[in-house]
């Protein structure tokens, strides 16, 4: 499992965001986590992990700086952090995860826990929960680690739809950290939010088979909110317009989920869609909505957008705006 690494030059700042910037490296496309490698400048000498992108991994098919030679050296550890994030791995780092910094519920009290199998759900099912609701988003293994990845986590933070994104697990860079995601779902009831989002980051790990994709952190989310007596809500990951048998309808994706999801949980269904045979468990929710939602927001899965695959999108919704419909 070796490292494709190579040395360049800085050639471009693209952009700068919360946690992560976009830059060129001898003109070609990268990213870097100043919060992990340090900060960024024209002209440094750095280290890029180029195997992605000579694999030809689609939207993953970017380079990754692994290391700033010129100002990235003897960058110590945050203030208060002593537990390593991503241990005994080439990039492990030191952070205060909220485990210590306070208690834990011991029960969410049917907080609703809406679960996802896919980043591109986040959006259509923060816009289904709506505004005047406090939310969490959890990001989990199976995507794309780093939570400033996510161009729709931040958009959503900015309409006030999402006010604290933890990074679970694996994850790292959100704006607190949690060893788990039964954790995170305990810090966040502790808390007061009214609802957690959980979902893997951008991309998916996939093998095209039932057990060998990330999108079943979806039924760990939804096992652990049932044993902590939350209320999960699973969002159904359907497309009219996928060009590969297995997610066309609904996905073989959220059979897996709910053949692992052992626990109390309901289905949200988007009502007008008719549905397949064997989801007898399901829970028909109102999308009529969902397009003005989501005016403004991010919308895009695998290419295509909402006038493209809509009921990718307001099945996502459903979930959403179920989890609403469970507040008190």
């Amino acid at each position: 499992m070796p490292l494709s690494l190579r040395r360049g030059t800085v050639t471009a700042i693209v952009e700068e965001v919360d946690g992560l910037a976009r830059i060129e490296v001898d003109g070609e496309a990268c990213v870097a986590y100043p919060g992990l490698t340090g900060p960024v400048e024209l002209g440094d000498d750095v280290l890029v992990n180029v195997q992605a992108r000579d694999l030809g991994l689609g939207s993953g098919g970017f380079d990754v700086l692994h290391a700033n030679l010129t100002r990235g050296l003897g960058l110590g550890a945050a203030q208060g952090a002593h537990v390593m994030t991503l241990p005994y791995t080439p990039i492990q780092a030191a952070v205060r995860f909220v485990e210590e910094d306070g208690a834990l519920a011991e029960s969410l009290d049917g907080m609703p826990v809406v679960c996802c199998s896919l980043h591109s759900q986040v959006v259509p099912a923060a816009a289904g929960v709506g505004e005047g609701v406090r939310v969490a988003y959890v990001q989990l293994a199976g995507g794309a680690l780093p939570v400033s990845l996510s161009d729709s986590v931040r958009a959503l933070k900015e309409r006030g739809l999402v006010e604290t994104a933890i990074a679970a697990g694996a994850c790292v860079g959100g704006d607190v950290q949690a060893v788990g995601v039964a954790s995170a779902l305990a810090w966040s009831a502790a808390r007061g939010f009214d609802v957690a989002i959980c979902s893997i980051g951008p991309g998916i790990v996939g093998t095209a088979s039932p057990l060998g994709h990330g999108g079943l952190a979806a039924a760990d989310a939804a096992n652990a909110a049932s044993a902590l007596e939350g209320s999960p809500v699973l969002a159904v990951r359907v497309s009219e317009r996928d060009a590969r048998e297995r997610h066309r309808g609904v996905s073989h994706h959220t059979q897996a989920v709910l053949e692992l999801a052992i626990g109390r949980r309901t289905v949200a269904w988007p009502a007008g869609l008719e549905a397949p045979d064997w989801l007898q468990e399901r829970e028909e929710v109102d999308v009529s909505g969902w397009q003005d939602a989501c005016e403004g927001l991010p919308l895009e899965h695998m290419g295509r957008g909402r006038a493209d695959d809509p009921w990718f999108f307001a099945s996502a919704f459903a979930a959403g705006n179920l989890a609403r419909g469970k507040l008190g």
